[in-house]
């Protein structure tokens, strides 16, 4: 990561202050080039700093052959970038940086501080320290003379001359941060082809029961995701979210990368309450609490298995008369509810909008991009990378991993590229 200086410095300009921005602006900068980042917002990294809830998920502690298998889309064209910088590599760079890091479940890497802005402020710096000219303003076309780049035209008229100029501008995701699908236009201008954005990452949209169980948070809760089939598609523990339009939560915003097919199936999130005791055991938990409230109502006598939000809902998906007594329950009912408990099935209808997603999928595709260098096929001394590009991952660390690794490349590339 260190730098290498060059003779033939070149004037490069790299469109977006994100991760991916940042990290090529860098690179590009430690290499030997002229770097100017050009970004529509005065803070740099604005979405950067709200990830991961403000603590930043840097990467994932894994191997590079690991982090693939976690990008559902177009995972053969990160191989080359992978290479260059992998999580070890990322990993190391933050700490010379001086952001000391930490590996928490998962093998998901953060900043010792748990503070995003740590992490964004350290590339701010050390892009100074390089020598980056970091400009405000926002492009809106790159010009090109005979099927190379010459340069920038921003918003007001004005035009910034560059030898290449690495887009990098994000996806749809968080539109407040700046991310607009600027650089989607940019580049269907130049003639590339750029794949429908969609949402990944994302809360899901869920039927009528999830409005009356609004605000309440599950803890230590498993969950699987079904296809109209029944086939399992993703199962995961931890938290998750009511909310008035449907689901929320890390489990929720994990399994949403797998449910990428709406179109032409029906997804169905069965919610495991009691994931620590298995069908025997909950069975036992249940009879010594029937036990306890015999002469209570069959409403009354949950308080101690369930949050008091979630009692009315699973006694009526039960389908037991909550004034029922206690002790008149039978088996097939004790069964029943044990059921529902096991399995707290809720249908979703869909993602939400694209703006409330973590991550876009879609973007720029990927075979109009030279992967080991992530220079356009179509327009000399142009390069795209991060969320721009058709390739997006799971949570852990990997998306973020994608903007450090094809930045880096792009950075790198951008000067020694003939």
């Amino acid at each position: 990561m260190g730098a290498l200086i060059y003779l033939n410095e070149r004037n490069i300009l790299v469109i977006g202050g994100g991760p991916a921005g940042m990290m090529a602006a860098l690179t590009a900068a430690r290499q030997g080039g002229q770097v100017t980042l050009l970004d529509r917002n005065r803070k740099l990294g604005r979405k950067l700093r709200i990830t991961g809830k403000g603590r930043c998920n840097v990467t994932n502690d894994c191997t590079p052959a690991e982090v693939l298998q976690n990008v559902p889309r177009n995972s053969r064209f990160l191989y080359s970038a992978l290479s260059q910088l992998g999580p070890s590599d990322v990993k190391a760079f933050f700490e010379e940086l001086g952001v000391p890091l930490k590996t928490e479940r998962g093998n998901r890497v953060f900043p010792q501080s748990d503070r995003a802005d740590n992490v964004a402020d350290a590339l701010v710096r050390a892009m100074e320290k390089a020598g980056v000219r970091i400009r405000t303003g926002r492009a809106t076309a790159i010009l090109t003379e005979n099927g190379a780049v010459v340069g920038v035209k921003l918003e007001n008229g004005r035009r910034l001359p560059a030898d290449r100029v690495i887009l990098c501008t994000g996806g749809l995701s968080y539109p407040d941060t700046g991310s607009t699908g600027d650089g989607y236009a940019m580049a269907k201008a130049l003639g590339h082809t750029v794949e429908p954005a969609k949402a990944s990452l994302v809360p899901l949209a869920a039927e009528d029961c999830c409005r009356s169980l609004q605000g309440l948070s599950l803890r230590n809760i498993a969950i699987q995701v079904k296809n109209q089939d029944g086939k399992v598609l993703y199962r995961d523990f931890g938290e998750l979210l009511f909310t008035h339009f449907g689901l929320s939560g890390p489990v929720i915003l994990s399994a949403s990368a797998h449910m990428r097919d709406f179109e032409h199936t029906k997804y169905t999130v069965d919610i495991d309450l009691k994931p620590a005791l298995d069908d025997k055991t909950l069975d036992a938990r249940l009879l010594r609490d029937f036990q306890q409230n015999a002469n209570r109502d069959f409403q009354n006598s949950l308080n101690a298995l369930l949050p008091q939000k979630l009692i009315p809902e699973v006694i009526r998906r039960s389908g037991i008369p909550p004034e029922t007594k206690v002790h008149d329950l039978t088996r097939e009912q004790r069964h029943a509810l044990l059921r529902v408990l096991k399995q707290f099935s809720v249908a979703v209808t869909g993602p939400r909008p694209v703006r409330d997603a973590i991550v876009t999928s879609g973007g720029v595709r990927v075979s109009e991009v030279n992967p080991s260098t992530m220079a356009s096929r179509l327009v000399h001394g142009l390069y795209l990378c991060g969320e721009l590009l058709d390739v997006d991952g799971y949570t852990g660390g990997f998306n973020l991993q994608i903007a450090w690794s094809t930045g880096y490349t792009a950075g790198c590339w951008s000067v020694w590229d003939e």
